[in-house]
């Protein structure tokens, strides 16, 4: 969870505080799920925020009850945007928790069906607890790679940088997504050749989001989604060394607001839509559209509500 302080996204409006992060992504999972879904948050939360992300997830509706943030000692990561001609730059990144270590994933992902993994700060895990979550966990697991791309100076500014080992941390999941800066940090000189790689290793897909363009694919010829969640990962089939890409452009025309999480709004439409049986295109045609429906919103709490159509009737 992130605790946003906004400047400059309206004028009238000053400076705005709201929760981001990744109630963003829960809020797109509780909206998108299919209903015999419920969601299990693993989520560290600093001391300081921690009864204010308990009444966050309160609101979740298809969180499972009895389920909470892990509460832990220290700041909890705060974030400041600030916008310039309608667009968003990070400014900088304060406070933290500690990364998570395979010895406390272990015993909470079990029992689980699948995993959706987001690195909102960067510094969630380091790798080797994720390649042992991969070894380990038998369902499907969805990653988006997002703040592994971004470092933090001293004074806690966030700026690109190449992601070491790329290759090995897109080993670790079925489905990757990164959108087009992160892409170039993967630590390739031809990225794409990376992605191919990495289907070649047992990657399913890996989906690179280009904001109001939509979002490109990249996958193995045998991936038939991630409906197999509750078993185990199948075995590589017929196919599997063709590569497959398209590009699912969005519907309709430019939409003004705040784009704010909407890459969190993507990953976890686009993660609910696989689990529900959707092939991959129009999965990610779904999340293209949760995600344009993101931008006429305002914060992390009450998004479930307005994605689901309830609060805003019309379409956008």
């Amino acid at each position: 969870m992130i605790w946003d302080t906004i400047v400059g996204r309206e004028a009238a409006s000053g400076t705005v505080d709201e929760w981001g992060g990744i109630g963003y992504a829960l809020a797109a999972l509780d909206a998108s799920l299919p209903d015999d879904w419920c969601l299990v948050p693993l989520v560290k939360v600093g001391r300081d925020l921690a009864p204010g992300a308990q009444r966050f997830l309160a609101d979740v509706s298809r969180a499972q009850r009895g389920a909470r943030f892990v509460e832990v000692p220290g700041t909890n990561p705060r974030v400041t945007l600030s916008y310039d001609d309608n667009m968003r730059r990070c400014e900088g990144l304060t406070g933290g928790v500690p990364a998570w270590t395979w010895e406390e994933l272990g015993p909470m992902v079990l029992g689980l069906d699948a995993l959706y993994v987001n690195f909102i700060t960067g510094f969630e895990m380091e790798l080797p607890a994720l390649q042992a979550l991969r070894r380990a966990f038998p369902g499907p697991i969805y990653g988006d790679l997002h703040s592994l791309a971004l470092g933090r100076a001293p004074d806690g500014t966030r700026y690109h940088r190449p992601i070491e080992e790329g290759l090995a941390w897109l080993r670790c999941l079925d489905v990757a997504q990164v959108n087009e800066d992160e892409m170039t940090q993967l630590g390739s000189s031809e990225p794409l050749a990376l992605a191919a790689r990495a289907l070649n290793d047992g990657v399913g897909a890996v989906v690179v989001t280009l904001a109001e363009r939509g979002a490109v694919y990249v996958s193995a010829g045998d991936f038939a989604g991630l409906g197999w969640a509750g078993g185990r990962r199948p075995a590589r089939g017929a196919g599997a060394s063709l590569v497959q890409t398209a590009l699912v452009p969005t519907e309709g025309g430019p939409v003004s607001g705040d784009p704010t999480g909407c890459g969190d709004v993507f990953g976890g439409t686009l993660v609910a839509s696989l689990l529900g049986g959707l092939p991959l295109a129009p999965a990610i045609a779904a999340a293209n559209r949760m995600a344009r429906r993101n931008v006429s919103f305002r914060g992390a709490a009450g998004l479930a509500q307005h994605l689901k159509g309830s609060l805003l009737g019309a379409s956008v």
